[in-house]
């Protein structure tokens, strides 16, 4: 092999990816057949679950001084000011991350393009994926430079995280259907002051659509981003200046724009691959389905795509799992992206629609409704984990199983394990439990236990006992959890096994099933 995995597209899910198995020790090749990283980009929300992974990775202190927490978003109707949803702390007690942060894509890559090449490597730019043969035990590639030079490669797997007219889903033969938006689209990095709120998202829903202002860092800095109308769709010098008036007609003619420094147009589609694998291929992030902007999670869901594929081709690459352990990365993400390109549609098509009933909805029902609903603490809960995409969860995976023991109101097989300050000792001292697990292992998480359980494999699994004492007693029963309990936590965090009293017999079977033949 010239390398165990070729990783095609070094965006944010091809960086991450690469990222991941190198923390895991595997060394990927990645190549992009762009000159280098993005310059502008379209995505700007970065999820709690993102900023929790990027903690693991050593890069949340860096993410948060590159970006701007979003504190609130405000809600404009016809140009009046509707309401605003306090977002600073709406996910208090869920993540050490209680919000969303306003950072670029092209940040959020020139991030990981820096861990990447600490861990020793760099991407290959100017370099295309053109031919690709699957073998019963490898990918034979070929690959064309700048000047045209193609050259041969072995690979053991192929990730294409290559975007929406990704190659390596073609040359692979998997469908991608779904359909473009009828709309144009345009987003701009401007100078700007008027009556928006300062530091806050700013959403200005009007009869014919919207329009969006993102606070950035720095003095008046927003991105702008809305519909292009329909008399400038056609025009081949379009530039931002056109479409001021336009903006200041919806938005108030108090928005002065003193300068603009990007402005790019583009149109959007909803699409889903057929399959998210093929034998030793795989698809991730945009490769593997598009949607639309609504919610902030198209660069988010990637990201989550590659975190979740990478602990799983690492243990098969390193001989530690058998390869069925592969077949849970469809079996985890393909329901989770079906699930997501539905909502999103649903939500874009309300704030897109041009029949009357929904332009009432978008001016004078929406803002309403959700201030109202914001004040409501279960309510706030949801769309928190919703948004933020902690509430993901993989209940239908062949990786999750639910013993009968198990406590029954406690978070379940499939789920992210609840974010938690626990005693990890007889003493006081309160600890975050996201910090001290092993993302290169299983964590088998004991509360309650008085017996020793034996001796776990060390290569997948590290054992943690949590003491009984009053604090755990009550942040455990908050979240459902009785003792004793024993949960076997997957080193993406999300919940394998689960039962009462602590079963080694059951824990034996469940590694197992997915453990390689020649680690049992």
């Amino acid at each position: 092999m010239d390398t165990e995995v070729l990783i095609v597209g070094a965006g944010p899910t091809g960086l991450m990816l690469a990222n991941q198995l190198a923390m895991r020790g595997v060394r990927a090749v990645i190549i992009d057949r762009h000159s280098g990283p993005a310059q502008q980009t379209r995505a700007i929300a970065v999820q709690a679950r993102t900023l929790e992974i990027y903690a693991k990775m050593d890069l949340a202190q860096t993410a948060l001084n590159l970006g701007l927490p979003a504190t609130g978003a405000n809600l404009w109707a016809n140009g009046e000011w509707a309401a605003r949803i306090p977002l600073g702390d709406i996910g208090k007690d869920l993540s050490p991350f209680p919000f969303a942060l306003i950072l670029g894509q092209d940040d959020n890559e020139r991030m990981m393009g820096a861990k990447l090449h600490r861990l020793g490597v760099d991407v290959q730019w100017m370099t295309e994926l053109v031919g690709l043969q699957q073998h019963a035990d490898h990918v034979e590639v070929t690959l064309k430079d700048a000047a045209g030079v193609e050259r041969r490669m072995k690979a053991g797997w192929i990730a294409g995280c290559d975007g929406a007219h990704s190659a390596v889903r073609t040359l692979s033969g998997i469908a991608f259907p779904g359909d473009p938006y009828p709309h144009v689209f345009f987003v701009a990095d401007t100078e700007a002051t008027g009556p928006m709120k300062p530091g806050e998202l700013n959403i200005y829903l009007w009869r014919d659509g919207f329009h969006l202002f993102f606070p950035m860092r720095g003095t008046n800095r927003w991105r702008v981003i809305g519909i292009l109308p329909e008399a400038f769709r056609d025009r081949s010098d379009l530039a931002f200046d056109m479409l001021v008036p336009a903006i200041k007609k919806e938005a108030g003619a108090e928005v002065q724009f003193a300068l603009c420094s990007w402005f790019s147009t583009y149109r959007i589609s909803h699409r889903m691959a057929e399959r998210f694998r093929d034998r030793r291929c795989f698809l991730l992030g945009d490769a593997a389905h598009i949607h639309s902007p609504a919610g902030g999670q198209g660069m988010n869901t990637g990201l989550q795509d590659a975190y979740n594929l990478a602990w799983k081709l690492a243990y098969v690459v390193k001989g530690q799992a058998d390869m069925s352990l592969l077949d849970t990365y469809e079996q985890d993400r393909v329901p989770v992206a079906r699930r997501l390109l539905e909502t999103t549609d649903r939500a874009f098509q309300l704030l897109v629609s041009e029949r009357w009933t929904a332009a009432v909805l978008r001016t004078r029902i929406i803002s309403r409704l959700a201030a109202i609903g914001m004040r409501i603490d279960r309510v706030r809960k949801l769309a928190f984990a919703t948004v933020s995409q902690i509430g993901i969860s993989y209940p239908d995976s062949a990786l999750s199983q639910t013993l009968q023991a198990a406590p029954s109101a406690g978070p379940a097989a499939g789920a992210r394990f609840p974010w938690l300050k626990l005693n990890l000792s007889d003493g006081t001292e309160v600890s975050d439990l996201f910090s001290v697990l092993d993302a290169a292992t299983f964590n088998l998480l004991l509360f309650g236990e008085h017996t020793t359980p034996p001796p776990a494999n060390n290569e997948l699994m590290t054992v943690l006992r949590v003491p009984v004492t009053g604090h755990n007693t009550r942040m455990l029963g908050a979240v459902g959890i009785t003792q004793p309990a024993f949960y076997l936590v997957r080193p993406d965090g999300y919940i394998g096994l689960v039962g009462g009293p602590f079963d080694h017999s059951a824990l034996d079977r469940y590694v197992r099933r997915f453990q390689a033949a020649s680690s049992r």
